[in-house]
């Protein structure tokens, strides 16, 4: 609908436009004199020949007059043509005084053609002047519209696809109803949904792999150690060397078996996937728009960033502070300050919710993988966000600092300035 009627307020103006330039090309730029005043102008001279110095015109017009030599007896004003070779070239009118049936001088007229036309010249030129003046206008505001609309909407799509592709899912993508990609943004949206439940599904599973694992690790150590202190009591009472050396055997294969054992519950707790982390140089500047990006929720104050160069990844520290900002809608859902300042060769970025904090105990394990404080029993997450966000930052050679601050949970972000050691 504002397409259209963009389209037809342009095409009116063009109409105008198109109107006015061929009124101006069928306008006659030779302006015809008055005759009657004309005749009244030359009678009125030849009757007052004789007085012609102290003659007073009346009829309004521009024109001088000549006496047979060509010498300037009488002008109505300073710009009429002064000789008939300047009359001529200005192609005014020149007409014969007559007294008694000769000829005594001649009267020139004034051509105010080209007056006329200079005047048209210049309301034509402040007419099309302020259509297109209108047209630029109408141009900038469909401008403004569409970046609104249309480019802006893709721009942010972009931004979410680079969040999706890299594991993000925790951020929705703002969605405007009343724009034309309303409804494509929101079938974004619903994958996000989608690939979240999935990611959570597949973080419960690999949770309860691992306390399977961890269970079945305990379970199996626990005979294993009693086989071993079995051996070792029947190689102490052994009374042949080779019933000895049988239960030394078997104390070896028990050792063999627990380190086994203690393998797979490593390997069970580190086989989550290394996401890839490809730190550059970048302004601090950069630092703002990821800040507001995080706070989707407009919980924030932004504040200024000092001005510096970082060493960072841009799409894995945006992924930082989503996470660190999810964890704070969550768990909090409180107002959050954030600052900034330099720390040492690092940018240290503190965001700091109101909810009054953690037990000092449970703040050592909440970078672990699932931990979660004991404020999340019945919040949905799988205890990965600052467990991904602390790799990160050490991928980035930064730090995450996780303490409770004066009025809550205070999450710390040091970025390493680029070229510090």
């Amino acid at each position: 609908m504002r397409k259209r009627a963009f389209t037809m307020i342009l095409g009116v103006i063009f109409v105008v436009e198109i109107t006015v330039l061929v009124f101006v090309l069928r306008q006659d730029t030779d302006a015809a004199q008055d005759a009657v005043l004309v005749n009244e102008a030359v009678q009125s001279v030849q009757r007052g020949w004789d007085g012609i110095t102290g003659y007073e015109d009346r009829t309004g017009l521009r024109y001088a007059v000549l006496d047979r030599k060509g010498r300037i007896l009488f002008k109505t004003d300073p710009g009429v043509s002064e000789d008939q070779n300047a009359a001529v070239i200005h192609r005014d009118t020149m007409l014969d005084i007559r007294v008694d049936g000769q000829v005594v001088g001649k009267i020139i007229f004034y051509n105010e053609s080209g007056q006329i036309f200079k005047i048209w010249k210049q309301k034509i030129l402040f007419i099309l002047a302020t259509a297109l003046a209108i047209q630029w206008g109408i141009c900038v505001l469909y401008s403004s519209y569409l970046d609104r609309t249309v480019i802006g909407p893709f721009h942010r799509l972009q931004r979410f696809a680079e969040r999706v592709a890299g594991g993000d899912l925790d951020v929705p993508l703002g969605m405007d109803r009343q724009n034309l990609f309303g409804p494509f943004t929101e079938s974004f949206d619903i994958m996000r949904a989608e690939l979240k439940k999935a990611r959570l599904a597949e973080a419960k599973a690999n949770a309860d792999k691992k306390e399977l694992v961890a269970k079945l690790s305990h379970d199996i150590k626990t005979p294993i150690a009693s086989i071993k202190a079995a051996s070792e009591v029947g190689a102490a009472l052994a009374e042949s060397q080779r019933t000895r050396e049988g239960y030394i055997q078997i104390t070896r294969k028990a050792d063999q078996i627990n380190t086994l054992v203690t393998d797979l519950f490593t390997a069970a707790l580190e086989e989550l996937q290394q996401l890839p982390v490809t730190p550059e140089d970048m302004a601090s500047g950069v630092l703002r728009g990821i800040l507001t990006d995080s706070d989707h929720l407009h919980r924030a104050q932004i504040p200024d960033i000092p001005e510096c160069l970082l060493y960072a990844d841009r799409l894995r520290l945006q992924q930082v502070f989503d996470n660190i900002f999810v964890n704070s809608y969550k768990y909090a859902d409180t107002e959050i300050e954030v600052t900034a300042g330099r720390e040492g060769c690092h940018l240290l970025v503190c965001v700091e919710d109101h909810g009054g904090g953690v037990c000092v105990e449970e703040i050592p394990f909440l970078k672990e993988k699932f931990r979660r404080g004991s404020n999340a029993a019945h919040v949905e997450g799988a205890g990965l966000g600052l467990y991904i966000a602390d790799h990160f930052m050490k991928e980035m050679e930064g730090a995450l600092r996780v303490e409770n601050g004066e009025r809550g949970l205070r999450v710390s972000v040091l970025i390493r300035l680029s070229g510090a050691a």
